[in-house]
């Protein structure tokens, strides 16, 4: 099965945004975006159905530069402007979340805080691997206790002579089955929160998978579980202390998932309409019927609103000034976006809509995960709130 119309797919431009693009930031989209056409949807409803990361794929992504593209040149990294970035998430996610999600992770989570929170040593050991995809990379924050709430996290590193022991677990951690390294995230003796680089070879780590998702079946997903490692004096992140570490390594993913989640609904509409031009009922066109045309209106409305809140916050963003909450608002809004335009996009095809031959249920089960992490809906709410009353109102 695969997509009949994605490769005749050209995205959505109903407000002229490509006009505040410069030509690079358009021959990198394009160039992503004709990479998905070739490697992702020929493949991706099999790997979907069958629960299938395709590794194959991994070295494709970072001769792509989709491997940490916002990280400087110096360490392997793209050196691209964070539109740009926001731009490959989008082409990504219209292929597939799952495979967004590996990008993703390996370039906001990994990559980011090497580079932010880590030693020259560390930068120069990992990010050109990571950026070229012979290493793979996950992020340990979200415990089995602790997800919304990681400043209660378990997980402890405690420092004994020269080196560190390491006791814990992380949940539903993307990629981890197949992980080279960890950046995980502890408490010391004095309850301080600190980063370190957990390698596979370490004794005592482990990264069982977790199987019968639903959602985000062309991802590979578990655990990390540390038994008394021992991590070296060298693989401590030295900038990192405290929760607003980690934090800004999910405000990086999360502006790259307001992006991503564009390219998700854009596949959903343009699939939609094109379907609803040629199925014929009661002699014409479902797309002739003016309930369609209201459904098919209001998503490219969505969608458009979606699109101007992201580019605004990339603009932000290129100029440092984009804050948490910003990037929880863009989260926040258009993945809520694209579920609802995957889930009417699929009522307008009808029972064919549930097929494979189409990308509806696929992204719609996708979004159902994306919806909730890296910040669930309600949190993301909840900081708006607490943004605009100054009152915290969690817990």
């Amino acid at each position: 099965m695969q997509n009949r119309y994605a490769t005749s797919f050209r995205g959505f431009d109903y407000l002229n945004l490509d006009e505040q693009l410069t030509d690079e930031q358009k021959l990198i989209r394009e160039s992503v975006r004709s990479w998905v056409n070739t490697a992702v949807v020929p493949i991706i409803e099999d790997c979907a159905e069958h629960h299938k990361f395709p590794k194959e794929l991994i070295k494709q992504l970072g001769e792509i530069g989709a491997l940490g593209p916002h990280i400087p040149t110096q360490y392997g990294g793209g050196g691209l402007d964070l539109i740009s970035y926001g731009l490959i998430m989008q082409e990504l996610e219209r292929g597939d979340s799952g495979i967004r999600s590996f990008a993703s992770v390996q370039s906001s989570l990994v990559m980011y805080p090497i580079w932010k929170y880590g030693s020259e040593e560390q930068k120069n050991k990992f990010l050109p691997k990571l950026a070229t995809g012979d290493f793979v990379g996950s992020f340990g924050l979200t415990e089995p206790n602790h997800g919304s709430d990681p400043s209660s996290m378990e997980t402890r590193l405690i420092k004994k002579g020269d080196k560190y022991i390491l006791n814990g677990a992380k949940l539903w951690i993307t990629s981890s089955p197949i992980c080279d390294l960890a950046v995980v995230w502890a408490k010391n003796e004095d309850g301080r929160i600190i980063g370190c680089i957990v390698e596979r070879d370490m004794a005592g780590f482990s990264t069982p998978e977790i199987t019968g998702k639903w959602s985000l079946r062309a991802s590979k997903t578990g655990e990390l579980v540390f038994q008394d490692v021992e991590i070296p004096e060298e693989n401590i992140l030295p900038l990192a202390s405290g929760l607003k570490a980690p934090l800004s390594c999910l405000s990086s993913a999360r502006y790259g998932i307001s992006f991503g989640v564009l390219g998700a609904a854009m596949d959903c509409l343009h699939a939609a309409t094109e379907y609803a031009k040629e199925r014929i009922q009661f002699g014409k066109p479902l797309a002739a019927f003016q309930l369609t045309q209201k459904k098919l209106a209001e998503m490219l409305t969505d969608l458009s609103k979606a699109q101007l809140l992201a580019m605004q916050i990339g603009k932000l963003n290129n100029e440092g000034k984009a804050t948490p909450a910003q990037i929880s608002m863009g989260k926040r809004n258009n993945v809520e976006m694209a579920l609802r335009v995957a889930r009417e996009c699929r009522q307008i095809c009808g029972g064919m809509g549930i097929t494979g031959d189409f990308p509806f249920m696929r992204h719609a089960m996708n979004l159902e995960s994306v919806i909730t992490y890296e910040g669930t809906h309600e949190v993301h709410l909840l900081i708006t709130g607490m943004d605009l009353t100054g009152i915290n109102a969690f817990g």
